[in-house]
């Protein structure tokens, strides 16, 4: 047990009967972190938070806390660890508000001991953290859904554990209140060391408070790292179904992003699909026969840098291809260059196309170059007799480098899936892409 490690999870599997919840799951959460748990619906973040509380039995794997297995604390014991904040929950009695928190407590005591002085006390600065402590003689029935949310986090912080999870905590609240519970939860963390795992629905709420996202899809896990590691519009596309732009606040650094349109009714797990990322380069409409050849084979594909209006552009926003993308005419900025770098760095195959090639966009060949020791990179040769350098030289030159690293040059589209596939298949079914570590 790695000394200040507060949760440990390896080879997790959770089964309802036939059905396979949680496979695979491996976590390692410091003390002192705070995780943001996402995914869609029916995704296993429930599933997960109530097995590290021992509510759920696994199939197998191994869960501790603080370096002991969560089945064999005793529920006191584990109740002195780990504080929960389910998503709901139903009320046996309207007690008055300061009451309710001292339930809280009562893991620390004998089971016929009273409360304590200390304890109203802990239980009132509880009430006074999440904004409630007017309202401490108010029965718990009587107040609204986002009141009744805040009361249940401070029955949560009345009982002073090093570790608190919390199931979509922000569902009842506004967004004003949703910011300020989380606010208050980041609080703990900073002051208090507390670990906090919080299964949260909004990406942009987990990129803002937590310091990481841990993303489940079909019971995977398949993203994990700093919001600006794991935050992607491939992401969401892939796991949620939703098309995406990403950007970047300007005051924080955070990235956020800003949902379009739905790509599909049913998007698939990272793992449910065959392989990839497969990141195609082209422009011109020279990158929309392998584009559509590696989706129909069931590859995911990201494409760079377009621009907008382009035959290729538009290839890929049909298909539902997250891309890269420029505004008409212009040179690729820098902005458009570092997300293309970004979507190269996820790949685990690269096709270029035979595109037409000037000053605006040779910055595509050049941001290949880094990637092409590591990665299997293949060059669609042109049609005899058709040009694709308008850029003195220079775009004929970076093909030939790209090849002398190691790109190979394949005949047409159907070639180059027939290469990824190849390039790829030793590996056997590929696991989730690995994000970049760093934005």
């Amino acid at each position: 047990m790695a000394p200040g490690r507060a949760v440990h999870v390896a080879g997790l599997e959770v089964r309802f009967g036939e059905r396979r919840a949680l496979h695979g799951v491996d976590l390692d959460v410091p003390a002192g972190q705070f995780v943001g748990l996402a995914g869609p619906n029916g995704s296993g973040k429930t599933t997960l938070l109530r097995t590290l509380l021992g509510f759920v039995e696994p199939s197998a794997g191994v869960v501790e806390l603080f370096g002991d297995p969560v089945a064999a604390l005793p529920i006191r014991a584990r109740a002195r660890r780990v504080a929960w904040v389910p998503q709901s929950e139903v009320l046996r009695d309207d007690v008055p508000l300061l009451d309710y928190v001292l339930y809280g407590r009562y893991s620390l005591h004998g089971a016929l001991d009273r409360d304590t002085a200390v304890d109203r006390e802990v239980a009132g600065r509880a009430l006074s953290e999440v904004g409630l402590l007017d309202r401490a003689t108010d029965g718990i029935a009587g107040i609204s859904g986002g009141e009744r949310q805040r009361a249940v986090l401070a029955r949560a912080l009345a009982q002073e554990t090093p570790l608190l999870l919390l199931d979509e905590p922000t569902t009842h609240l506004d967004i004003g209140h949703q910011i300020d519970l989380l606010a208050r939860v980041r609080r703990l963390c900073e002051e208090r060391g507390v670990t906090v795992i919080a299964a949260l629905h909004d990406l942009n709420l987990a990129a803002r408070f937590a310091d990481r996202v841990v993303v489940l899809s079909r019971g995977l896990r398949v993203a994990d790292g700093t919001p600006g590691a794991v935050l992607s519009e491939q992401l969401l596309a892939r796991v949620w179904g939703v098309d995406a732009e990403l950007g970047i606040d300007p005051g924080s650094g955070l990235p956020y992003l800003v949902p379009r349109r739905l790509v599909t009714e049913a998007p698939r797990a990272l793992g449910d699909l065959t392989g990839g990322p497969v990141h195609v380069v082209g422009g011109g409409g020279a990158g929309a026969p392998a584009m559509r050849a590696l989706v129909d084979a069931g590859f995911r594909v990201t494409a760079g840098a377009l621009h907008l209006l382009d035959t290729d552009a538009e290839t890929a926003d049909a298909l539902g291809v997250v891309a890269a993308v420029e505004g008409p005419f212009a040179p690729l900025g820098e902005p458009v260059r570092v997300r293309h770098r970004l979507l190269l760095a996820e790949a685990r195959a690269i096709v270029i196309a035979p595109f037409p090639v000037g000053p605006s966009n040779l910055a595509n060949l050049e941001d290949v170059r880094p990637f092409v020791h590591a990665v299997p990179t293949f060059l669609i040769a042109p049609r005899p007799g058709f040009e694709l350098d308008f850029a003195g030289g220079a775009a004929r030159q970076a093909r030939e480098e790209l090849k002398s690293m190691g790109a190979r040059e394949v005949a047409s589209a159907a070639d180059a899936v027939a290469a990824v596939a190849a390039a790829l298949a030793p590996a056997g079914r590929p696991a989730a892409p690995a994000l970049p570590a760093e934005r």
